[in-house]
């Protein structure tokens, strides 16, 4: 397909990277910009910018940690870990640290068994965000490794959690071993009176029994080997170790996958958690490229991101142009990704010229108290539009369509009160042409063709179906949010 447009590139740029819209002025200006750099610029200024960290945050804790979105319990914790990761990700700290912090987590394991789940008192600072972690998986070693596996590493290891299958790379013991890295979390029986010989350092950490059998198993790399264990690390630190260090070709590709995932919609390697000889990737050598680019940054994720942004198949047009180009995972075109709720709240009020991040504002002030807690404006997008894994496929509703065509939010967007854009084209009563295209611009993100123009001039003029000019130019707010071009990233 053809290069995008800069109205398209910077639309999509933003939503994927800022998780909104760009705004009125944003648009003029990039589209005024003559340089021949300005869409590098562009990435620079985004992945810099605070709002970066805020939707990065909120993105990876509905990807890692769905469960605390819809879970009363949990959901505290949830937003918690959300305000530690916006923190992370403002430091551009390096995906493997960010990894091992979540791993080696104090999560309260001083008695065996004993996890602190749900106490609201201690909530507060790093070390209860980052127990979210394990509030999730309910203290269980084997949900604990399901998600270390499928997450960190790309791989759907729980497929193999109660029985062999004949068509599955690892079988239930390689899941079991796998699991005793968190055996700290379970009550172990005394060790038999049939060992012989010397306790082997952490024995009393990295094993577990298998559930509903008496079989024990120790702690072992389903890919093959296990540690060279001492006093000094515990087997989650051992974990880490093996998990994060260069030669592991797993932790790597799974997040060069993601991060492709997140620009995309889609994985090279798709779904992005069942790698194998029946899902091999898409483009190999994209992969390994940006694997490798992935090593040599030190784990940067801005860096793979820039990276990808400026790629050639990240600029194409979302437009089909040939036939050869219907496949989305031949990348021949740029995939149509439909918004979260966040990216939906966040761009309407971009478009309203509402004032959406202040200054030193982030998730634990703004996204906690309207998203997490239940009644807010925010809470209620999030809930009606969910994250989905497969953004190109995202499902619509009709109490979606009903919300955004004559919800209390969206109806109070089309009056001036509530709307400082509207206030502003009324107060300064400018001709009805720059009127629409100011809407055009924040709304869509681009100048109106001659055909919209008309249209929507004439519409104004004529006073709409009402007789009233000013009401005509809510109603042309109103359309354009709730058309198909506002609601997709493309």
């Amino acid at each position: 397909a053809p290069r995008a447009t800069d109205a398209t590139f910077l639309r999509r740029a933003s939503l994927d990277l800022i998780g909104r819209i760009p705004s009125t002025d944003e648009v003029r200006s990039f589209l005024a910009d003559t340089s021949a750099n300005k869409r590098t610029k562009l990435i620079e200024r985004l992945l810099a910018a605070d709002e970066h960290a805020v939707h990065m945050a909120s993105v990876t804790r509905v990807e890692w940690m769905p469960q605390t979105l819809g879970n009363f319990r949990l959901q505290f914790q949830g937003a918690e870990f959300e305000a530690w990761l916006e923190g992370q990700f403002k430091k551009n700290a390096g995906y493997d640290k960010i990894v091992s912090a979540i791993l080696n987590a104090d999560a309260n394991v001083g008695q065996r068994g004993m996890v602190s789940i749900d106490n609201p008192r201690n909530r507060g600072g790093e070390k209860a965000a980052l127990q979210a972690f394990y509030d999730v998986a309910d203290g269980k070693p084997g949900e604990m490794a399901a998600a270390a596996s499928r997450l960190f590493l790309g791989v759907k290891l729980e497929c193999a959690q109660c029985h062999d299958h004949p068509f599955a790379p690892y079988s239930k013991d390689q899941f079991w071993e796998f699991a005793a890295f968190f055996g700290e979390f379970t009550p172990l029986s005394p060790v038999s009176p049939s060992f012989v010989g010397p306790l082997p350092p952490q024995y009393e950490l990295n094993r577990l029994t298998i559930p509903n059998t008496s079989r024990e198993v120790s702690a072992k790399y389903f890919t093959g080997g296990e540690p060279e264990w001492n006093l000094n690390r515990t087997p989650r630190a051992e974990l880490v170790a093996w998990l994060t260090k260069p030669e592991n070709p797993l932790f790597a590709r799974n997040l060069a996958n993601r991060l492709w995932a997140h620009l995309f919609g889609l994985g090279l390697i798709d779904p992005i958690d069942e790698p194998g000889e029946q899902n091999p990737p898409s483009h190999p050598a994209v992969l390994d490229a940006i694997t490798k680019a992935v090593v040599d940054s030190k784990y940067d994720i801005r860096v793979v991101l820039k990276g990808i942004a400026l790629s050639q198949a990240y600029q194409l047009s979302s437009e089909q142009t040939h036939p050869s180009q219907a496949d989305a995972k031949h990348f021949a075109r740029m995939t149509t990704k439909g918004l979260t709720g966040h990216q939906i709240y966040d761009s309407l009020n971009t478009a309203s010229e509402q004032q959406t991040l202040k200054k030193g504002e982030g998730m634990a002030s703004r996204r906690f108290a309207a998203s997490v807690v239940q009644g807010g404006d925010r809470g209620e997008f999030v809930s009606r539009f969910p994250q989905s894994n497969r953004r190109t496929e995202s499902a619509t509703s009709i109490l979606q369509s009903l919300m955004l065509m004559n919800g209390k939010y969206v109806s109070g967007l089309a009056t001036a009160a509530q709307n400082p854009l509207l206030a502003r084209l009324q107060k300064w009563h400018d001709s009805t042409d720059v009127q629409i295209e100011t809407l055009f611009l924040a709304t869509l993100g681009r100048y109106p063709t001659k055909a919209e123009a008309e249209r929507y001039e004439a519409y104004v003029n004529t006073g709409g179906g009402t007789g009233n000019e000013t009401q005509a130019l809510k109603d042309v707010f109103w359309v354009l949010v709730n058309g198909t071009e506002f609601l997709l990233n493309h």
